[in-house]
């Protein structure tokens, strides 16, 4: 099962790699931290660096690791027994609400400081801030929570800052559905490895094709198997000549003019 790291803002590829197929403990999520931020800072220094990830990241070891590095952090955090006990005043006042007609959905959000027993340190002084999400809807109540070392109101840590994590599921389905990326069905760990990285420059081919488009065009932000399919798996009849490569497409093929428009600016780029 691996891992994929993406730069959020550019949807950059960071690393994807293999890994046992089973939860992450503390020890690996620290260790995949520390060496993959470890790089970054050697090459940008002073750059400031969020971590996001869902609750199966949010382990002890690797909040203490950002706080000791000045690395903000905000992972999802599993409910348990302790934290639903500790909103259910928040529970009931979105229960009531919606009773009373407010909304068929009410949500409020709030925050607690929380520390399991399981976490180095004394509780009192080892808790960290904890936000709740609580939604009253058709089907009952739904309780989230997320763990964090930032500032800011609950509401918006929670919908603004979290929330955008949808986007990497956008380009992990992009990595493996569109790429087809989840076919590692070689009997060696360093195949499939290698396979992964195969899908990884292809992922990285698509992204770069899909910036050459312009900013008010429809391909900036296609999906890359309408690009694969629309763009590049379309017949052609190609010409070797002496000091060029001539690449004829049908005279019915529809996007004639962006396939040149990119074809040119893909020439044009350097190095």
């Amino acid at each position: 099962m691996p891992i994929h790291i993406y730069e959020a803002t550019t949807g950059k590829p960071v690393t994807i790699f293999l890994r046992p197929g089973k939860t992450p403990d503390g020890v690996e999520v620290a260790r995949v931290l520390r060496h993959v931020i470890g790089r970054i800072r050697a090459r940008w220094p002073r750059v400031e660096i969020l971590v996001r990830g869902d609750s199966h990241y949010g382990r002890i070891e690797a909040m203490i690791w950002c706080e000791r590095k000045g690395i903000g952090y905000i992972f999802g955090l599993a409910g348990n027994k302790v934290l639903l006990r500790k909103v259910v005043d928040l529970a009931e006042d979105v229960a009531v609400r919606r009773v009373e007609g407010e909304a068929e959905k009410v949500r409020r959000h709030g925050e607690i400081d929380y520390a399991a027993n399981s976490w180095p340190g004394k509780q009192h002084s080892n808790a960290r801030r904890v936000i709740a999400r609580v939604e009253a809807g058709p089907q009952g109540n739904d309780t989230r929570f997320i763990i964090t070392n930032l500032a800011g109101t609950p509401e918006y840590l929670y919908e603004t800052v979290y929330c955008a994590r949808g986007q990497a599921e956008n380009l992990i389905k992009a990595h493996k559905l569109h790429l087809a990326s989840d076919r590692t069905s070689c009997s060696k760990a360093t195949a499939n490895q290698f396979r992964l990285l195969v899908h990884t420059a292809a992922y990285w081919l698509m992204h770069s094709l899909r910036g050459l488009a312009p900013k008010l065009s429809f391909w900036r932000d296609a999906q890359f198997d309408t690009i694969r399919i629309s763009l590049l798996k379309v017949a052609a009849r190609v010409t070797e000549m002496a000091t060029r490569i001539k690449v004829a497409l049908p005279s019915s093929y529809p996007y004639q003019e962006s396939w040149m428009l990119l074809a040119e600016r893909a020439a044009k780029r350097p190095p």
